[in-house]
């Protein structure tokens, strides 16, 4: 299995920046993609953003040139880096893998952290 553990969430002004951090643990295995999910109260879980082992990025337009996901292979750690913060961002943010375990592909989330915008 595949533990991810998020850190970095908390409450911010609009217009302020907050970074996400979201490390991997576990035994024997390699991460594929790597990505970030939000779920605001009432509204389903949407994709923010996703960065492959290539390093090939997605972005849902909401967060088009405020948001930049990046990854670090060697600390098995993926960021997104948060600018320009609007309170339609408020929402828990879930840290996501797609990674090998050995016997394939599974999909792991971490716990999620709470980003609070204030207008």
């Amino acid at each position: 299995q595949v533990q991810l553990v998020e850190s970095g969430g908390g409450l911010a002004q609009a217009g302020g920046s907050l970074r996400l951090s979201c490390a991997a643990s576990g035994r024997r295995f390699s991460i594929n993609t790597m990505g970030w999910y939000r779920q605001a109260p009432g509204k389903q879980r949407e994709m923010v953003a996703i960065i492959l082992s290539t390093g090939a990025t997605t972005y849902v337009d909401s967060v088009k040139g405020r948001f930049t996901i990046s990854r670090d292979n060697a600390k098995k750690s993926v960021y997104l880096q948060m600018n320009n913060l609007k309170p339609e961002d408020t929402a828990v943010y879930y840290c996501y893998t797609i990674a090998d375990i050995g016997s394939g592909y599974r999909h792991f989330w971490g716990q999620g952290t709470q980003v609070t915008v204030s207008s």
